[in-house]
């Protein structure tokens, strides 16, 4: 066995060197290929040259042959004066000759020297690469010592340049922001606000809770029973044909019918209510009943949509549109009733045009007519606005009603003044303290989100959460914030809850920096 393995490693060894010997000669063989290789690269390029100042010298002579005949022609036949141009002419040929010979001692001076020039240039790339090693050791030398006798980090002193350059930034930009906000605050302020408190204070409008359940009461529990039925029958086949979920529990004399559809709710209490007074129930009697009081729901739409354009003073409005206002009466939005909530902007409309001069009525049909894709947005793919704005064109709605009521979210560009007051309507319609419902939970963790967000701001003294949470009040301290920085942090506050809060309407941010200086008379 030792043997075996001796041999074998014999038989390795001698492999190996042999192995190691053909490598050798291969790669010198590759080598001595390669600079034959660039050789003959040299000489076919040394060739080509000389062949170009022979063919360019050949040239020079055809050329000057037949200047020679041309000379010679015309010496013939001119003058003596022509004669003694033509002379002149052949002595430029001959410096035209000469200057050939010079060009092409030239070239071949050229040739030698970029040779040169490139063995220089390889030996310049050997010294620059070495050189550049020194130069990197010599600077981080440098940078050593340097740290060494300031004491500081390359690191830290950036840092320290940077937070200086930034505080400058921000005093400068302060500044410009607070006088920029001066002259605007100086020519739209006043303005801005006679109107907007004028549509207020000329218009205010009731708002109910609205809910997803409603209550069914019965003249007996007994009547329970019969709701349910022989297995459950008839409260299955009522939510089958109501699509509203009807939840009997131990409340006595009353039922509660769930569902967040509130047209189908309506239809399904009035439908159950009827079924009570009737006294017949059973699958027949619910499904005459439940399509009977969907005809007369849709009927009540109609009614409602009238009775709402006729209050506004509405003509000539297309009966589709006027069914989807009505069906409005039965949708809310964060609270708010839909329907009233139209009015209301249609009021503020014509309030607000009023006081700019706009067509009154044109500008109470736009804010009607706003939120009108509510109707359809549960069945229809996009956003209300569009949903609306597509509904009105598609009924003969004129154009600027139609980009009024597409735009009032910012999905289309608004193009005319009426389109901008839809959007402000709405704006302040829902940031008008109690039109939409929050809970209590709800409120209190925002309020307290709002605190926080203004209290992580540097230099902070005091928040304060007023108005419902319309507006807060910060008190910096006034030995870090100055007067100047005091517009900037409000806007930087501003913008941090409009990136990390959800809130109805705007949020006003009070900047206060007081400075109070006390002394004691002894």
């Amino acid at each position: 066995m030792q043997q075996i393995v001796f041999w074998f490693a014999l038989t390795v060894l001698v492999c190996g060197v042999i192995f190691f010997f053909i490598g050798f000669y291969l790669r010198k063989f590759l080598t001595s290929r390669k600079i034959k290789d660039t050789e003959n690269y040299i000489t076919r390029v040394k060739d080509e040259t000389e062949k170009e100042i022979d063919s360019r010298r050949k040239e020079a002579e055809f050329e000057l042959k037949d200047w020679k005949l041309k000379a010679t022609a015309e010496f013939d036949e001119s003058t003596k004066t022509r004669k003694q141009e033509l002379l002149e002419y052949e002595r430029r040929l001959a410096q035209k000759e000469t200057n050939l010979d010079k060009r092409l001692e030239y070239l071949d001076k050229k040739i030698y020297d970029l040779d040169e020039k490139e063995k220089t240039v390889k030996e310049a790339e050997t010294k620059i690469d070495t050189r550049s090693k020194e130069i990197d050791c010599l600077i981080s030398e440098e940078k050593r010592e340097l740290e060494r006798i300031s004491g500081v980090s390359s690191q830290e002193a950036k840092k320290l340049l940077l937070e200086k350059i930034e505080d400058d930034v921000k005093h400068e930009a302060a500044i410009i922001v607070k006088q920029v906000e001066d002259e605007t605050r100086e020519t739209s302020k006043k303005r801005a606000r006679n109107i907007v408190g004028l549509a207020i204070q000329k218009y205010a409008a009731e708002h109910v809770v609205e809910t997803t359940v409603s209550v069914v009461h019965l003249p007996n529990d007994e009547m329970k029973g019969r709701i349910i039925g022989r297995e459950g029958r008839n409260i299955r086949a009522f939510e089958s044909a109501t699509g509203i979920d009807v939840i009997i529990d131990d409340t006595p004399e009353a039922v509660i019918i769930s569902g967040f559809n509130k047209v189908r709710r309506e239809i399904a209490r009035i439908s159950l209510e009827k079924l009570i007074s009737d006294g017949r129930i059973h699958p027949a009697r619910i499904e005459e009943v439940v399509e009977k009081t969907r005809n007369e729901i849709e009927e009540k739409m109609v009614e409602d949509g009238q009775q709402a354009a006729l209050e506004l003073g509405l003509r000539g409005m297309n009966p589709e549109l006027i069914r989807l206002m009505g069906r409005l009466k039965y949708r809310t939005s964060y609270g708010q009733n839909i329907l009233r909530h139209s009015k209301e902007i249609a009021y503020l409309m014509g309030t607000m045009a009023g006081e700019l001069g706009v067509d009154i009525q044109l500008c109470r049909r736009a804010g009607f007519l706003h939120d009108i894709g509510k109707a359809v947005d549960h069945e229809v793919e996009g956003s209300h606005a569009v949903i609306g704005g597509n509904l009105c064109r598609k009924y003969g709605e004129i154009p600027e009603i139609c980009n009024a009521v597409a735009s009032h979210h910012g999905e289309e560009e608004p193009e005319t003044l009426m389109a901008v007051l839809v959007a402000a309507a709405d704006a302040m319609s829902a940031a008008r303290p109690g039109a939409r419902r929050d809970t209590l939970e709800a409120y209190i963790k925002r309020m307290a989100k709002i605190e926080q967000i203004a209290e992580s701001f540097r230099g902070i003294e005091k928040v304060h959460a007023i108005q419902a949470g319309r507006e807060i009040r910060v008190v910096v301290k006034p030995d870090e914030i100055g007067d100047p920085d005091s517009p900037l942090i409000a806007r930087n506050i501003a913008k941090k809850l409009e990136e990390e809060v959800a809130y109805p309407g705007q949020i006003k941010v009070v900047v206060i920096r007081e400075t109070r200086s006390v002394e004691y008379a002894k």
